[in-house]
C-alpha cells in the first residue's frame, strides 16, 4: 500500500527537499504541500494522509495549533502528525507532543532518518530520534509547561512498568521485545493495556506520562 504524506512548511526549499527524499522511497507519495498551518489543516482534513510533516513556526496558523486541531485530545478521529523543528530543545516541541503529535524530527536529521520517521509514524512507532526525544522530555517535564500528573487506575503491573520505561527511553517494539525477552505481540498487548490504564492514545503519550510522573528520570532515561 502507498504511504501518503502531506508536507507543511512555510519554506518552499524545505518542502522540495522533503519531497525529493520521500518520493525516492518506494511506496511513499507526497499528496500535497501546505505553506501555512491553515492550509495544512484544510488539506489534511480533506485528504486524510497517513502522515503529516508539520513545521512548528508557520504563518496564519502556527504548527502547534494546527497539530492540536488535527491530532489533539478532543479530536474524535486524529491524524498522525510528525512535528518538524530546527531546535532540539524547544518548548514548542514539548507542547506539540502534548497536543497530540506522534513524534518529532529535526530538520537537519538527514534523509535516512526522515524516511524512518515517516514510516515509524505511519506504523504507530511514535518516538523518533530517541536520544533527542528523551533529552527534550527530561528538560521540559521539570518546567512550567508540565501538565497535571495522570495516575494509572488500575496501577500498572511490573511488566507494564518495564515496557513503559523502555518506551520512555525511546526503544522500539523490537528492542523492547529483545530487552525483556518477550514476543512482539506481547509487547503490543502490554502497550494496549498501558494506553487504556493511563488514558494515552499512542506511545508518545506513554513516554510523556512516564517522564511527568517520575517513572523515568534523567538518571535512567538515556
Amino acid at each position: 500500500m502507498t504511504l501518503r504524506v502531506l508536507l507543511a512548511d512555510d519554506q518552499a526549499m524545505v518542502r522540495t527537499g522533503f519531497r525529493l527524499i520521500l518520493e525516492r522511497e518506494p511506496g511513499v507519495e507526497v499528496v500535497a504541500e501546505a505553506e501555512n498551518g491553515e492550509q495544512a489543516v484544510t488539506l489534511a482534513q480533506q485528504l486524510r494522509p497517513d502522515v503529516t510533516l508539520m513545521d512548528i513556526r508557520m504563518p496564519v496558523v502556527d504548527g502547534l495549533t494546527a497539530t492540536r486541531t488535527l491530532a489533539g485530545p478532543d479530536v474524535a478521529d486524529p491524524l498522525r502528525v510528525l512535528v518538524v523543528t530546527t531546535f532540539d530543545l524547544d518548548e514548542l516541541v514539548h507542547e506539540a507532543l502534548c497536543a497530540g503529535a506522534c513524534g518529532f524530527l529535526l530538520k537537519d536529521a538527514g534523509p535516512g532518518l526522515l524516511v524512518e520517521a515517516v514510516h515509524a509514524a505511519a506504523n504507530g512507532e511514535a518516538l523518533v530520534s530517541p536520544s533527542i526525544t528523551t533529552r527534550l522530555l527530561a528538560h521540559f517535564t521539570a518546567s512550567p509547561l508540565r501538565r497535571h500528573t495522570r495516575r494509572a487506575d488500575p496501577p500498572l503491573s511490573r511488566r507494564e512498568l518495564e515496557v513503559t520505561t523502555a518506551v520512555a527511553r525511546g526503544r522500539t517494539n523490537a528492542e523492547i521485545a529483545a530487552e525483556l525477552t518477550i514476543s512482539l505481540s506481547t509487547v503490543k498487548t502490554h502497550l494496549a493495556s498501558i494506553q487504556r490504564k493511563i488514558t494515552a492514545r499512542n506511545r508518545t503519550e506513554i513516554a510523556v506520562w512516564a517522564w511527568e510522573t517520575g517513572i523515568v528520570t534523567v538518571r535512567d532515561g538515556a
